[in-house]
């Protein structure tokens, strides 16, 4: 049997130090932008604590015979902004999650993307192919995903809801593995924060003429099975004469001053498998069926 060789002492602390270095560098490789989100939730617990910025001028109310009122703000008076913290209160909770699909090619570009200081954009939650989720921000905190959405009344999406984003290109089914985990995260935000279940929405609703994401093989019927969205009833009845279809899309939620948008959107949810701009008669029908849900 051949005498086994043995490395040089040098050799072996080298090897060491290197897998160490590399081992760092692993587990590090968000320490700058983690470092950062300190910092940035730092100044935003400073605001918290500023008083209010506004000083209520002192007011000189002047009557004349007439009986007419004149309110004249006292320039030379100081006055102070009154401050009477309030002992009853709580944080502002999400109402709305909206899931996305990544449409980049891998979990470690969307990562990128939402650590670099350019892209000025961020999601809530991350799940991976393999079901792994990564949170990057707080529930509670304001995260940049929706952009410029409208979902009925609403136009600041942002302020509002949690955004969920998959590691998917929109050209792609989507695992099981990554199913499953989405499940058990909306799940725990519907308990959490008592999201109502047609609150469950997705980008291209609340943005359709510029989003397409979560895309036809998203598989919304399975969430709505599980109490996260809405979806049509499985025997459909004829809509009304009298029924207006902007009008229920509307209700629904959808921004109808694109119309064709809208609809497209709309199919892209509820029916996947046509998109195009036109209403047809099953397309009406799971309209209707939507349209009496709410």
């Amino acid at each position: 049997m051949a005498k086994a060789s043995i490395p040089p002492v040098r050799t072996v602390i080298y090897i060491v130090f290197a897998g160490l270095v590399l081992s760092a560098c692993s587990t590090d490789r968000y320490a700058k932008t983690n470092k950062l989100h300190k910092q940035q939730l730092k100044a935003l617990t400073e605001q918290l604590r500023q008083p209010l910025p506004y000083a209520t001028p002192r007011l000189v109310v002047s009557y004349d015979t007439a009986g007419n009122t004149t309110v004249l703000e006292d320039q030379q008076a100081k006055r102070d902004a009154h401050w009477v913290g309030a002992i009853h209160f709580n944080l502002r909770k999400p109402n709305y999650v909206i899931i996305h699909h990544t449409a980049q090619d891998s979990l470690a570009q969307t990562l990128r993307t939402f650590t670099v200081p350019h892209s000025e954009v961020s999601a809530h939650y991350v799940i991976g192919r393999d079901g792994e989720v990564y949170q990057l921000l707080n529930d509670y905190v304001r995260g940049w995903h929706a952009g410029a959405g409208k979902w009925g009344s609403v136009t600041d999406l942002n302020s509002v809801s949690l955004g969920i984003e998959l590691d998917n290109n929109g050209n792609e089914p989507f695992p099981e593995a990554q199913l499953y985990s989405l499940l058990n995260v909306l799940d725990t935000l519907k308990r959490k924060y008592n999201i109502p279940t047609a609150n469950f929405i997705g980008h291209s609703d609340i943005a359709p003429a510029r989003k397409v994401d979560p895309s036809a093989f998203f598989p919304w019927k399975r969430l709505a099975e599980r109490g996260f969205g809405l979806w049509p009833d499985n025997e459909l009845v004829e809509p009304p004469e009298h029924f207006n279809p902007v009008d229920a899309l509307r209700i629904i939620g959808y921004d109808t001053s694109n119309l064709d948008a809208a609809i497209g959107a709309f199919k892209l949810h509820y029916v996947q498998t046509d998109v195009s701009p036109k209403l047809t008669d099953y397309d009406l029908r799971v309209l209707y069926s939507l349209y009496r849900k709410l």
